[in-house]
């Protein structure tokens, strides 16, 4: 299928495809690494990987770097990167003038020196000529007269040329994040090419880029600093023409093509008059956000418009129906400067409130359409040309959705893009052919619903891998675009989504590990990559959980209502919950500090910038959360130990600030002075900040605060005279503890020999300063405590077991008497030990049942693993995703799971644990799945009842908030023993994560209880 051409305004690139389907510029293009695209065609490999340092056909060090100066600017320019890569990599500056042994670089149809070379048939350019940012690597014998061999480096067109220039810079290990993150290369004696014709392929996806975004205070801080302020009078925190091109760089090394600059409070035109200008000569194609059309950002006419007036002629408002005209007038300008100044511009279409709202004029279709149909034919008039032939996406963010689900289609030729939910969960995939195609827009960082999250990293490649998969197998080819942030903090999920995008079929889920371990490589070097792989893995995985920023939020449903709770952790300490989860945090800080031990001083940088940081402070704000939380119980119980764990919730707080500093004064001779000043701790703190604080950022007047403790840490007056304190396991989530602060009896959750639950326990506290002598004494022989005697000075946690050999079968019970300090306490004991026969699968203990999806019996029908997605192991999805969907039961695609239930109760409830999907499906209302038990009837579940992923109300908070969909279903029991419980396929594209049974003991925790024992 041919793809139309048009020649681009001005002085932009030579030719510029209009948008059309993946398949018109992907067609016959990447066919996976190692492959060929077909008779003739170069070998399609990874980036970089014609590159060896042990020998080859020729050797890059020393050798000159020529290209010719009619070709495009952005080639010339990347000709002399090329040129300071291999200088800090072989230490040797190679020349700019042909010698014997060149390297030539160039672009088809555009450079005499390549052209030349195909004319006289020594250079072979099929496979790449005629397509869309295609390169060609090889080596050429005696291609012109003085020339013995040179490595030729050709581009279909001039961002083919620069993208085969930055693959050989990465091939040779400089990294794409080498500025930006302090990356130093490996220092090689000798680097060479390998013979042969190499390409690393067609992009699947026409327009690849990020959007720079709530880009306050870090980036907003640093870059007018370093770079020197904006240019724009009164607007000194614009960002020049100087950091985007360091933008642009990183952009092209990525092999991405496009950028939505940022906005909030800046405007690309008018911050520095060169920035269209220096993104021309980079190559970069330019658009701007869903709420910002015809290439002007919504700051131009904020800080224009007033009350009353605007510089068109107009009332000031930002309102179609009632300020049209100088509205037109404004967009007409921004159409014509794009002519005027020549640059590549994809322009959005449609019309959004001013600051990321909806439009305030309604949102009827009639209405919209006008909009479109008045934008487009500013865009004919202004051009000289058809509509069609300028690049154009609708993108349907939020409320803008609904004009799509309610009929409105924008022309054929326009590209619909197609968003996520701001939290990773993809919210449509298309539902037709188009000839504009579709996009996506995506984000791994976001303002607003829910609660911000700007801080660090928290992306699992896992999850991303499965919405990127989704959007590629439903044929969305068009425009990708991800919401970064500020970029630094980013790098891993922004690489990865660029060369998805790139090469979705070259990406498979298996080769994630071999993927992060490629990212470890380039950055870290080769000795430690896959430690560091397994660490970024593992940190992705954890950070999934939850985002940082709600430590301090339970989200409960109270009577049908979401309830919000700002005071309170997310997990419990039951079950040991919350000390479990900050124990993996602190071990992965450990193993972060371990391999910061191991690297060499020149690459400690490069470490704390992209890893380390992120895990240590990651790592230290749960431990400053267990402290802070632990103090607020310890408070209320008037325990001695107290006031210890609020000194150690404020040293977590020095710390997270130390840590901070060390980023901005230390790293790099204090390169990024003021970047890590993003507030992460004191969300919700409503007196301090005002009604915004449940999910803005720690600001005031728009300008961040620094963080403090919120909830703030109790400090307590403790008596000198001792006093003894018994508190339970399974008591601490309501404060309760022995003799004075409970109602009801001590009583520890019930034992059974089958029970994978922690251990239970029981803390003998002193609320005095005096130190006093405990003894614990068992009613019976089977109960054993670990440190039946001891003495107390704060408190001591002691262990309670029972020994399976002295117990006997059935129920049976017993008791714990505690005295210390002239005062006793008795904790009952149950233990329940069931026969041995016939218990297969799961068994019950604690009253309840856990599965974990992947430890299915049975699998029926095509299902995919993916390992890491869950919020505590893998998942399971029917496969492919674009299955059909079904009304489950008979021979329908299902997983099976035995189970051994002990209870004798007539009802049980199964809880089942999704990723928190949308209803992307095409033709599919809702997102539903089946459960049943034994033969019993089938209950059918919508996970997305009550949630609304346009307007983001409170159902849908919590559900992405807990990064999980937890639903319910009521199953009869006829009698105690062996079950099989069934999940079925009714929509494709639902994620398991895990299945509980509730027989009437199921604990409250955050992440469920640990997976029950299998027999």
């Amino acid at each position: 299928m041919s793809v139309g051409r048009r020649t681009v305004l001005g002085a932009g690139l030579a030719a510029v495809p209009v948008l059309t389907s993946g398949a018109a510029w992907a067609a016959g293009g990447n066919g996976g690494a190692g492959g060929a695209g077909g008779d003739g065609d170069p070998v399609v490999t990874d980036p970089g990987a014609y590159i060896s340092f042990t020998g080859g056909a020729f050797s890059l060090v020393g050798a000159p770097v020529v290209v010719g100066a009619e070709d495009h600017p952005g080639v010339v320019r990347v000709a002399g990167d090329l040129r300071d890569d291999l200088e800090r990599v072989t230490g040797v500056r190679p020349g700019s003038t042909i010698g014997r042994f060149p390297v030539l670089l160039g672009t088809i149809g555009r450079s005499p020196l390549i052209d030349g070379l195909i004319k006289s048939g020594k250079l072979d350019v099929t496979g790449v000529r005629g397509r869309w940012e295609t390169s060609l690597q090889t080596v050429v014998e005696h291609p012109m007269p003085g020339v013995e061999r040179a490595f030729v480096i050709a581009g279909s067109d001039p961002r083919g040329t620069i993208f085969g220039a930055y693959d050989v810079s990465y091939g040779i290990g400089v990294s794409p994040w080498h500025w930006w993150d302090d990356v130093p290369p490996v220092r090689r004696a000798g680097v060479w090419v390998k013979a042969g014709r190499y390409t690393q392929g067609t992009p699947a996806v026409r327009y690849r880029g990020f959007f720079l975004n709530d880009e306050n205070p870090a980036l907003g801080t640093w870059a007018p600093a370093y770079f020197g302020p904006g240019k724009a009078p009164g607007y000194p925190a614009g960002f020049n023409a100087d950091f985007y091109a360091k933008v642009f760089e990183v952009l092209l090394r990525l092999k991405g093509n496009y950028l939505w600059p940022a906005v909030w409070g800046r405007a690309f035109a008018e911050d520095d008059p060169d920035n269209h200008k220096r993104a021309a000569e980079y190559g970069v194609v330019m658009g701007t956000s869903h709420e910002a059309p015809m290439m002007r950002g919504i700051e131009e006419w904020n800080r224009h418009a007033t009350a009353g007036h605007d510089p068109y002629g107009g009332t000031g408002e930002w309102s179609y129906v009632r300020n049209a005209e100088a509205i037109r007038a404004y967009w007409r300008a921004g159409i014509q400067r794009m002519v005027d100044q020549g640059f590549e511009g994809v322009v959005t279409l449609g019309m959004r409130g001013n600051g990321d709202t909806g439009l305030p004029d309604g949102d009827g279709i009639e209405l919209m359409q006008q909009i479109i149909a008045d934008q487009r034919k500013i865009i004919e008039e202004v051009t000289g040309r058809p509509a069609a032939e300028t690049p154009q996406v609708w993108t349907l963010y939020k409320e803008v959705q609904r004009y799509w689900d309610r009929g409105l289609r924008a022309p054929d030729d326009v590209t619909v893009v197609l968003t996520d939910d701001n939290w990773g969960n993809v919210r449509k995939h298309p539902d037709s052919e188009r000839g504009g195609g579709f996009g996506l827009y995506y984000h791994f960082d976001y303002v607003g619903a829910g609660r911000n999250y700007k801080w660090v990293d928290t992306a699992n490649l896992r999850n991303v891998w499965d919405q990127l998969h989704q959007a590629h197998a439903y044929g969305n080819h068009g425009l990708w675009v991800a919401n970064v942030g500020d970029l630094k903090g980013n790098e891993l999920p922004t690489e990865f989504f660029l060369n998805y995008a790139w090469n979705p079929d070259g990406w498979p889920l298996e080769r994630l590990p071999e993927w992060e371990e490629r990212y470890a490589r380039q950055n870290f070097g080769e000795t430690s990559a896959k430690e560091i792989a397994s660490v970024l893995a593992e940190y992705g995985r954890l950070q999934a959980r939850r985002k940082p920023e709600l430590l301090n939020r339970r989200i409960t449903l109270q009577s049908g209502k979401v309830v919000n709770d700002d005071r309170q952790t997310p997990f419990f300490f039951a079950h040991r919950e919350l000390e479990r989860v900050t124990q993996e945090w602190r071990e992965l800080g450990g193993r972060a500090e371990r391999i910061a031990r191991r690297l060499p001083a020149q690459r400690q940088d490069a470490w704390y910038e992209l890893a380390g940081y992120e895990v240590t402070a990651t790592a230290n704000l749960y431990a400053l959360r267990v402290a802070e939380f632990t103090n607020l119980l310890y408070a209320r119980q008037g325990r001695a130990a107290t006031n210890d764990r609020a000194a150690a919730a404020e040293a977590g707080l020095a710390r997270d600030f130390a840590l901070a500093d060390r980023f901005n004064s230390s790293v790099a001779n204090g390169k990024w002075k003021g970047f890590q000043t993003q507030p992460h701790i004191d969300y919700g703190d409503v007196d301090r900040y005002g009604p915004n604080a449940p999910w803005q950022q720690p600001e005031k007047d728009n300008v961040a605060l620094p963080d403090v403790l919120f909830p703030a840490v109790r400090r307590i007056e403790v008596p000198e005279a001792a006093e003894l304190g018994v508190c339970v396991d399974g008591a601490e989530d309501t404060g309760e503890w022995w003799p004075g602060g409970a109602s009801r009896d001590a009583v520890l959750p019930a034992f059974s020999p089958y029970q994978t639950r922690p251990q239970q326990y029981m803390e003998i506290f002193n609320r005095g300063r005096t130190a006093f002598d405990y003894e614990v004494r068992t009613s019976v022989p089977w109960l054993v405590v670990d440190h039946p005697r001891g003495r107390v000075d704060q408190q001591v946690r002691l262990e309670v077991r029972v020994d399976w050999t002295k117990a006997p079968a059935g129920r049976a019970e017993g008791t714990l008497t505690v005295t210390g300090a002239g005062t006793s306490v008795t904790v009952r004991c149950l233990a329940d030990r069931p026969s041995p026969r016939g218990l297969r699968g799961f068994v019950e203990a604690g009253g309840y049942v856990a599965v974990d999806a992947e430890h299915y019996d049975r699998a029926v029908g095509d299902w995919r693993r993916l390992d890491g997605i869950g919020r505590t192991g893998a998942g399971m999805t029917p496969w492919p995703v674009t299955t059909r969907s079904r009304t489950p039961g008979g021979s329908s695609p299902r997983l099976e799971y035995e189970v051994s239930l002990l209870s004798h109760t007539d009802e049980v409830t199964v809880w089942a644990y999704l990723s928190p999907r949308n209803p992307a499906v095409p033709g599919v209302t809702g997102l539903s799945y089946g459960v049943s038990l034994d033969d019993g009837p089938i209950r059918t579940v919508d996970i997305t009842t009550g949630a609304d992923d346009g307007a983001l109300n409170d159902v849908w908070a919590r559900n992405t908030s807990d990064n999980v969909n937890r639903t319910a279903t009521h199953h009869s029991v006829s009698a105690p023993g062996v079950h099989r419980l069934k999940f079925w396929v009714v929509d494709p594209t639902v994620v398991l994560q895990r299945l509980v049974i509730d027989t009437g003991g199921m604990p409250e925790l955050y992440l469920g209880p640990v997976e029950s024992r299998r027999v």
